[in-house]
């Protein structure tokens, strides 16, 4: 079934981390490969009722998140499914090196759940808010990277991680998502996902800045600006043809995610523009900076996360398009 926006987006009632507990229990009933390790952070991600239905599947290897690691690699070696979760700078950014030799050098089959990214670790603060994981895990040869949306999406894209071979990472806020997808839908990784129709210009986005994409395309058809939405949901591999095809139909893009400007999605974007249709780019991000603690809402204005700078970006994009125009025209 092809995916499809929710008439309103709303609040779910379920957390991401039950979903992602729940998926990984249905998945087990059926496979027994699939195990769970963790950093002391079981009942953090909602991952109890799994360790209480598969205690022989579960393993709490302490806070050494390296170390854990490692032992995915091994158990993946010995035919089994690991799904590895910490706190997504301690899952990333602690382990890089384990993370591309023991699991992508050696050609291993892992996943990597990194959990609160960006500013949803809130009031875990600086240490705890990874603004760089993306920008790290890019740089795998052959890793595939992702960030659900919603829990619809976050279902359907566990069950497909469970199936493939490789070395993925999934970018899991664990508290309740803004509903955007219609139960049953399913998403191809590498593919995007249109949301909103659009001849102006194109925004792209990931994870919990899809909700802003839209509320800032409600706002731009206000002033007669028509905004195509994408979300970008699988940052590497990304979708080039989507990003291509915008570039040329729309003339100018907004990129916006939940992470360092540099090395993320705005990043990936900048790279396939500028090999095969260059046009403006205004990128949505945080600015190169370290986080701090506060409030997610408190902390998506503090960096710039918000609708309201998605729709100051378009309106600059908008105008380098003009100046384009009329360079062109000259």
């Amino acid at each position: 079934m092809k995916a499809t926006i929710a008439e309103t987006l709303v609040k779910e009632g379920k957390e991401m981390r039950s979903v992602y507990c729940q998926s990984l229990i249905d998945l087990a009933r059926v496979d027994k490969r699939i195990v769970v390790l963790d950093a002391d952070l079981l009942s953090s991600i909602g991952m109890l009722p799994f360790a209480k239905a598969y205690p022989e599947r579960t393993f709490n290897v302490g806070i050494q998140e390296a170390n854990m690691i490692g032992v995915a690699a091994g158990l993946s070696a010995t035919g089994k499914i690991p799904f590895a979760h910490s706190f997504a700078p301690f899952a990333t950014r602690r382990c890089f090196d384990q993370i591309f030799l023991s699991c992508g050098y050696a050609k291993l089959n892992v996943r990597i759940v990194g959990s609160d990214p960006g500013v949803t670790a809130a009031f875990n603060g600086g240490t705890h808010m990874p603004f760089e994981d993306i920008g790290i895990l890019r740089t795998v040869p052959g890793i595939t990277i992702l960030e659900p949306t919603d829990s619809v999406m976050l279902r359907n894209l566990v069950e497909q991680v469970a199936d493939l071979y490789g070395v993925f990472y999934i970018r899991l806020i664990r508290k309740n998502a803004t509903k955007v997808y219609q139960e049953g839908s399913s998403f191809e990784i590498g593919k995007a996902v249109q949301l909103r129709e659009g001849s102006d210009l194109t925004i792209i986005a990931t994870g919990i800045m899809v909700e802003e994409a839209l509320k800032a395309a409600d706002t731009l058809v206000e002033a007669g600006i028509f905004a195509r939405v994408v979300n970008m949901f699988s940052i590497k591999p990304v979708d080039e043809e989507t990003i291509i095809k915008a570039a040329r139909e729309t003339g100018a893009i907004v990129s916006a995610e939940n992470h360092n400007i540099i090395n993320g999605l705005g990043s990936a974007i900048a790279e396939v523009i500028a090999e095969n249709a260059l046009v403006p780019l205004e990128r949505v991000g945080v600015q190169d900076q370290f986080g701090e603690v506060g409030s997610v809402n408190y902390l998506m204005g503090r960096f710039g996360l918000t609708a309201g700078h998605i729709v100051e970006k378009a309106r600059k994009a908008l105008g380098r398009k003009a100046e384009m125009q009329i360079q062109y025209k000259e």
